[in-house]
Parts: structure tokens; C-alpha cells; sequence
């Protein structure tokens, strides 16, 4: 049976990789896909458990020899997922999150269609700019910036299946974990998992 792929997008600032964190830790099940970046690392960041952290002339000759299942330029950096991360396990039935934008959430949907899209919201722009700040890793102008960029973000949720607000974070991860279940039991899924068992309760 082949594997859900999950898409989890949200702007700059409202806790996606927390709250994906937070749901991996409680669901063995789905495995999450790391980035390719052309961006230096910031304070904290380890090659390879956050992004793959490469230059752009590698990412380059990645994009050109095809290896990317999504790629795209992200507050002025470029971002992308490799097929490897993606295919094989999809293939071989395991969940798959890719936490990745608007932008390349297109990309994947052209190419798995019935790929599950959640988006993250924060519940104001000021809990935005507040948590922007928190982080402490960006300066004035960076952060004027993705506050720029983040309306234009947020206003792709409707390409998204499902919308989670992060204003309480242990309510925002328990939505998230319930979407990965429920997906796991639309009744397509179910057909497939326990197709003997549904045939011999029809006999």
C-alpha cells in the first residue's frame, strides 16, 4: 500500500517546525523529509537534522540533473525536496511530511494530487511579529521583510485541505496528529490495509 504524502506550509514565525516536531515525536509512522537550502545555517541549525545546507551553484546543478520533487526561491534563498527523500519511501508504504511553501506545495500536487495540504495560521499578526522576535536570530531588516512576505503567504491557505490556527500549541499539535489519523482511515485507505479481512466479513 502506498504511503500518504503530508504538505504542511505556514509563513515565517508561526510555529510549523514546532508543531511538526511535536506530532513526529508522537507518530513513529511518518517520516519527514529534509530540505535542501541554499541559505547559510542559523545559530542552533545542524547539517542534515534541519536542512541540507549546500550552496546555490550545487543546488543549481541539482535542479538541472532533475533531482528535485519540489523547488522554489523562498524569501531570496532556494529550498527544495529531493526525490529520494519522497518516492522510494511513498512506494514502500510510509507517511511522508514535507514541510515546504505555498509555493512548492503547487508543485507537489501536480504531481501527487491526492497529497493531504494542511496549513498553519498564526492568530494574529501581531503573535506574529512577536514570535518573529523571540527567536532572536534575524535581524530588523530580515524580520520587516518575512512580516512583508507573510500576508502575501498566508493568503494561499485555500489551497490547503485542512487549517490549524496556532494560538494554543498543544491544541494546534493534537489538530495536527488528528488529521494524520483520519487520513489514515478514509475508507480508500482502509479498503487497501484490511482488504482480506473486509472480504471475509462479506462472505
Amino acid at each position: 500500500m502506498r504511503g500518504t504524502l503530508f504538505i504542511v506550509a505556514a509563513p515565517s514565525g508561526a510555529g510549523k517546525s514546532s508543531i511538526v516536531n511535536a506530532c513526529l515525536a508522537r507518530d513513529p509512522n511518518i517520516a519527514l523529509s529534509i530540505s535542501f537550502t541554499s541559505r547559510a545555517p542559523r545559530p542552533g541549525e545542524r547539517h542534515a537534522q534541519h536542512y541540507h545546507f549546500i550552496d546555490a551553484a550545487e543546488f543549481q546543478r541539482m535542479i538541472d540533473a532533475g533531482d528535485f520533487f519540489e523547488h522554489a526561491l523562498v524569501h531570496g534563498d532556494l529550498k527544495g525536496t529531493a526525490r529520494q527523500s519522497v518516492e522510494p519511501q511513498l512506494a514502500a508504504g510510509r507517511d511522508v511530511l514535507l514541510e515546504i511553501d505555498w509555493q512548492g506545495a503547487r508543485q507537489v500536487r501536480d504531481k501527487v494530487p491526492d497529497a493531504v495540504g494542511i496549513f498553519i495560521l498564526p492568530p494574529s499578526r501581531e503573535a506574529l511579529e512577536e514570535r518573529m522576535r523571540k527567536r532572536g536570530q534575524d535581524s530588523e531588516e530580515t524580520i520587516a521583510r518575512r512580516l512583508a512576505a507573510a500576508r502575501e503567504e498566508m493568503s494561499h491557505y485555500h489551497e490547503f485541505d485542512y487549517v490549524i490556527v496556532n494560538e494554543i500549541f498543544d491544541a494546534a499539535v493534537a489538530d495536527m496528529c488528528s488529521i494524520f489519523t483520519a487520513s489514515r482511515l478514509r475508507r480508500d485507505a482502509q479498503a487497501q490495509r484490511h482488504a482480506g479481512m473486509i472480504e471475509g466479513l462479506l462472505r
